[in-house]
Order: structure tokens, then C-alpha cells, then sequence
């Protein structure tokens, strides 16, 4: 996958040389560490003779969206249950509509019910809901995508110095570590609060090449501001790149906070990993419309 060159003022000034690969055009749909992530896990549905595919995500899920049309694509039936039981009473939005337009049966939990979805009591539930059904956890993370995500970094990669990737479930950066040199710095940017991550990262990986930039945030999962999404319009005036606001926007926001405080040496050589989720964009608009803040360009 194709590494773009990101020319920023901030970047000349710190020394330091940034690339971003550009996962997000892997797929037109199943796009970033989503395709790396299914990649395996579908294989497996297949080859494991299982009736489907069962999935969990949130409203605008870029897992449910991928997952959605990767199982259309593949010919799997998919089910996926969905955080928040209010949203049955509503209209779909773009994301669930477009799953549901797809194949995918949608099934609305509580919030209480989806918060302990990985519990044995509730594995069991889906098990005899969908029998027969690959249950993939939220956000698609198990070995299964940790070794798809680990074939994100290529030989010619390893030629930088620090691996910058955005952070959700884990399974993304878990791959790339398993994936990185030696040499090697992975570096990853939690789109949650809390550096909770760190435990999880730790039952994939074996190699201490890695740490947490917990600061980038914005208040949480799918939280944003003002700034936030001006930084992205920023960005995409001034490179032509699209960044989602939930992940890559964030972490790109951070690499240059951090370039600008003189956190990488002179001389470093940095690829940041785009991780798609633009789909999320639109749904992202209603909501700053309704707050006031100019919405993404």
C-alpha cells in the first residue's frame, strides 16, 4: 500500500520526515484494519463450515459497515448486535441502513446488555440465538486480526524509525508490533480515555517496542470539538487527504502536537497508519450540525 509524503510546515521545522499509508484505500468499502482484520476471520467462517458470521459495534461502527459488506461480498450470512435498544424506535442511519441493505440482520441490545456481551452468560445467549454463527468480538479483535494487521507494515518499511497508528480495540497496534523491526518504535494514539489498552495490547505481543500517547482523545470514543475538526479540514486542505474524526483524524493531530513540542528527534523518520473509517464522516456531520460547529469538509 502507497506511502504519501505529508508536507507540513510543522514537520520541516521538527526535522523530521512523516508518511501516511494509506490503508483507507485498500478496499472502497471494507476499508483500512478493517480488510486486514476480516481478512483471516472470514477465511476461517469459511473454511470452518459455519452457518455465519456474528458481530457487535455501535451505531456508526466502522466494523459494522465493513463486516456488513465484507460478508455480502463473500456470500456469508452476518448478524450484527448493536449498542443502544433506543435506536430500534428510530431511522437507520447511513451506517446501519447501508448494513441492513446489505444482508446484515440487525439486532438492537441495552447498553447494559451490550456491556457484557463477552461474558460467558451472554456468549452463550448469541450461541443459541445464531447456532452455528463465528462470533467476532466488537471492533473485529482476536489472533485472527492481530496476524492480518501484522501484514499491514511491508519490507520497505522498515526504514522508519517510528510506527504512529490510531488505537481502539487493540488488534491494530497489537499486529503492527508483531509486524515492526526490532529497531522499531510503535506508538499508538487511543481514540478511548484511560490507557486501559495497554493490558489488552499485552496478550498479543510479546515484543516491548511499544507504548501508549494517551493525551489525543478529545474527551472519548467518537467525542470531538471545534478544534479537532478544524485540524482536519486543515489537513485535508493542505494535503488532500481525508482523515475520519474518530481515529486517524486524531491521531494525526497528535503526531503534530508532538512534532511541534519537539518530541521526535531530528532526523526521524515516521509512517502513520491510515486506518480508514470514512464512512463515519456523514454521520459525524449530523451531529456537528446540531452543535454548531462547522461540519467536515
Amino acid at each position: 500500500m502507497q506511502n504519501d509524503r505529508i508536507h507540513l510546515e510543522v514537520f520541516t521545522k521538527a526535522g523530521i520526515e512523516v508518511f501516511l499509508k494509506r490503508e483507507d484505500l485498500i478496499h472502497p468499502e471494507v476499508s483500512g484494519n478493517k480488510y486486514r482484520k476480516l481478512k483471516y476471520n472470514l477465511k476461517a467462517v469459511q473454511e470452518g463450515n459455519y452457518s455465519g458470521l456474528l458481530t457487535f459495534g455501535g451505531a456508526y461502527s466502522n466494523h459494522i459497515a465493513a463486516a456488513a459488506f465484507a460478508c455480502y461480498e463473500a456470500g456469508i450470512p452476518c448478524a450484527g448486535v448493536i449498542r443502544g435498544e433506543e435506536l430500534k424506535s428510530k431511522p437507520l442511519n447511513e451506517t446501519l441502513s447501508r448494513a441492513k441493505d446489505l444482508g446484515m440482520q440487525l439486532v438492537f441490545a441495552d447498553r447494559e446488555t451490550y456491556r457484557l456481551k463477552a461474558t460467558e452468560k451472554m456468549q452463550l445467549r448469541w450461541k443459541e440465538a445464531w447456532p452455528g454463527y463465528f462470533i467476532l468480538p466488537e471492533g473485529g479483535c482476536n489472533d485472527l486480526a492481530v496476524a492480518g494487521c501484522a501484514e499491514i507494515l511491508e519490507a520497505d518499511d522498515a526504514k522508519f524509525h517510528v510506527i504512529c497508528t490510531p488505537a481502539g480495540t487493540g488488534g491494530t497496534m497489537a499486529g503492527l508490533i508483531c509486524g515492526s523491526d526490532p529497531g522499531q518504535r510503535v506508538l499508538g494514539f487511543p481514540a478511548l480515555k484511560g490507557d486501559f489498552l495497554k493490558s489488552e495490547i499485552a496478550k498479543f505481543v510479546e515484543k516491548s517496542n511499544w507504548d501508549l500517547v494517551t493525551r489525543f482523545h478529545f474527551g472519548g470514543y467518537a467525542k470531538v470539538n471545534e478544534e479537532l475538526i478544524t485540524f482536519i479540514n486543515f489537513f485535508k486542505q493542505e494535503t488532500g487527504i481525508a482523515l475520519d474524526p474518530v481515529y486517524t483524524g486524531k491521531m494525526m493531530f497528535g503526531i503534530v502536537r508532538l512534532a511541534g513540542e519537539g518530541f521526535f528527534e531530528p532526523g526521524t523518520r515516521v509512517l502513520a497508519i491510515h486506518t480508514g473509517g470514512l464512512q463515519g464522516i456523514k454521520g459525524m456531520n449530523t451531529f456537528l450540525r446540531q452543535k454548531n460547529i462547522p461540519p467536515i469538509q
